[in-house]
């Protein structure tokens, strides 16, 4: 008898257990479908971006970091339909995210492959007209001196400082130093190179703004009126009185919660939305426009759905042929806006063509293609954030690290005053320092929980080129 009721025991549970897990297929948490979509889209990106190993991706990349769930998940790859899927234990989760060429990667958390691929046409090669022949350099205007040819090898002190590794950080995957206009020191970590494209993530955000000022020199947009008709906000609605240069400046009011630690307003925008602008315009107002700094991915989005409408609103077309970066691929979403936020991948060159643009004060090659004044609006502090972070969506320090607050990190670093930053999750940096000609690429895989602070290794490389 006693058997008996053991083996009833037995089955009950196991009964239960294929419950639970016909649950979690059928009906997978969010956390889950966040995991797994996020371990989709990386993989995705890599693969058919910068033609990396999907099983090394999945390790490197989405495993060895981030939430433990991830050790567990599992993706199958595509290549002939650009798919890639994604699951915990290869089962729950339901990750999908699908490769347009031209356009990168998107999440199709929706499942509906045929709006996101009608959402993006195929674009095998950038369809912009070659920039135009460069005229004479406006006075103040920094010599236009890039090579067309690779750098001669670093050498000297500055190879010492590049290749230092308590100076690269942990997880380095590439640094790049620009002077004077000249490439003149650049590494790589193991497995990646020159023609390596990599992911920026919230330094697109910098290059959203500059596609902004693109927008402005072309003429048709300003930045102090309110962008309610891009959104659908009715005039009636609070929020209508939003302008872009509120967006900026992280000052909205919006609600937007950037935490990634758990299913959160930005994780779930880029991983479950399939329209993430139109996400983002749903959060509700709590503060006053322009009166509340509250950093948002969620901004960069509907400063993505503002810019992108209307006609020739192509980013290649506007910023990365004139530039020269070929390697560029700003990726849009699942019903085709930029994911102006997050997702701009490009070689460690191609991120120093852009630092390199914005000291130069949006002019390159001799020829202006931002309004005069426009990058100097960019690194002005923000009204909500003043000493911190800038108008045109970059930061004017680097991380606090151990600095006290209400302390600028740089020039306790023994770094120049007007040195300002773009950064991005995971250690992703670029330093421009205008008053001695210098960006500093710095790109890798290095999460926050390690502490490293790239002020260091700017440090010495200033001291290294001058």
């Amino acid at each position: 008898m006693a058997r008996l009721w053991i083996k009833r025991i037995a089955l009950g549970l196991l009964g239960l257990l294929l419950l639970g897990l016909l649950w979690l297929w059928a009906l997978p948490p969010a956390m889950l479908r966040v995991g797994a979509s996020y371990a989709a889209k990386i993989v995705c990106s890599n693969v058919f971006l910068a033609n990396r190993d999907a099983q090394a991706v999945l390790r490197d990349d989405v495993q060895n970091h981030g939430h433990p769930l991830l050790k567990y998940m599992r993706v199958t790859v595509d290549r002939e339909r650009g798919e890639v899927h994604a699951a915990l234990l290869g089962v729950v989760g339901k990750g999908l995210a699908l490769h347009r060429p031209g356009h990168g990667c998107a999440v199709v958390a929706d499942g509906d492959l045929a709006a996101a691929r009608a959402a993006a046409p195929a674009i095998d090669a950038p369809t912009a007209p070659p920039p135009a022949p460069p005229r004479p350099p406006e006075p103040g205007a920094l010599p236009p001196n890039w090579p067309e040819v690779d750098a001669a090898p670093t050498s000297g002190q500055l190879a010492a400082v590049v290749n230092l590794p308590e100076l690269q950080g942990p997880g380095m995957r590439a640094v790049v130093v620009v002077h004077k206009g000249r490439i003149v020191g650049e590494t790589y970590g193991p497995g990646f190179g020159p023609d390596t494209p990599l992911l920026g993530w919230s330094m697109t955000k910098t290059a959203t703004a500059a596609l902004i000022g693109r927008r402005l020199h072309e003429g048709g947009l300003t930045l102090d009126t309110p962008l309610a008709p891009a959104l659908g906000w009715p005039a009636s609605d609070a929020r209508a009185a939003i302008t872009p240069a509120q967006l900026l400046a992280m000052s909205s009011g919006l609600q937007f919660d950037e935490g990634y630690g758990g299913v959160s307003d930005v994780t779930r925008m880029l991983y479950l939305e399939p329209d993430m602008a139109a996400y983002a315009a749903q959060q509700p107002l709590l503060h006053p426009p322009g009166t509340q700094f509250n950093y948002s991915s969620g901004s960069s989005l509907l400063l993505s759905r503002w810019w992108t409408q209307g006609a020739n609103t192509d980013a290649r077309r506007l910023l990365f042929t004139p530039l020269g970066m070929r390697s560029a691929t700003l990726e849009t979403d699942a019903r085709g806006t930029p994911v102006g936020s997050s997702y701009l991948y490009a070689t460690a060159k191609d991120w120093a063509r852009l630092g390199l643009f914005l000291l130069n004060d949006g002019v390159w090659q001799g020829q202006r293609l931002l309004p005069e004044g426009y990058v100097a609006r960019m690194t002005a502090a923000s009204p909500a954030k003043p000493g911190s972070y800038g108008r045109g969506h970059l930061w004017l320090h680097g991380p606090q690290g151990t600095t006290p607050e209400g302390q600028d990190p740089d020039v306790a670093q023994g770094l120049p005053a007007d040195t300002w930053w773009m950064r991005g999750h995971d250690g992703q940096f670029v330093a421009v320092v205008p008053s001695k000609q210098l960006v500093v690429v710095r790109l890798g895989l290095t999460p926050s929980k390690l502490g490293y602070q790239p002020q260091g290794l700017v440090k010495k490389v200033l001291e290294a080129v001058n």
